[in-house]
């Protein structure tokens, strides 16, 4: 491979279907479309900081971050690497938040999220859309989501 001539021949030929970067989701929003993006602060093989840039992307195109909330959620999840492992809390459900929004309307918040070893589920979070995270209470033990609590850093 070429990267000086191929990536750019990759771009032009197939860009628009293998590349998810064009931050205009006017149309799709337009048409009621709701997003939830997630990505592990851990990754190995994806940048999680495309993600945010990404998000923040999409936000300055539409006009701001209010202008995307009600239709597009980001959580950064730490300690998760691609899609699953790492000493993060990498078991979690987004299929039900996307369906809640899209069919009742209710947009997602925090989402519980666990961690296990062997099997059993030894610690749980609270998944917090972008740009809030997950912040300790200060009283109960560290490995119990209710002791977390979402907010702005």
């Amino acid at each position: 491979m070429d990267f000086d001539k191929d990536v750019a021949a990759l771009d032009k030929t197939a860009g628009s279907v293998v590349n998810a970067t064009n931050p205009d989701l006017k149309a799709f929003f337009a048409r009621g479309g709701k997003l939830i993006e997630w990505t592990g602060w851990s990754d190995p093989l994806i940048a999680p900081e495309d993600a945010l840039h990404y998000y923040e992307s999409v936000a300055k195109k539409m006009g701001g971050v209010s202008k995307i909330d009600n239709s597009f959620k980001l959580y950064m999840v730490a300690g998760v690497q691609h899609c699953r492992g790492g000493d993060g809390t990498d078991t979690f459900d987004m299929l039900k938040p996307i369906e809640d929004w899209v069919e009742r309307g209710q947009a997602p918040g925090e989402i519980i999220a666990a961690h296990q070893t062997s099997g059993k589920v030894d610690r749980t979070r609270p998944l917090c859309p972008y740009p809030q995270v997950a912040a300790y209470k200060r009283s109960g033990s560290i490995d119990g989501a209710a002791n977390f609590q979402c907010k702005l850093p």
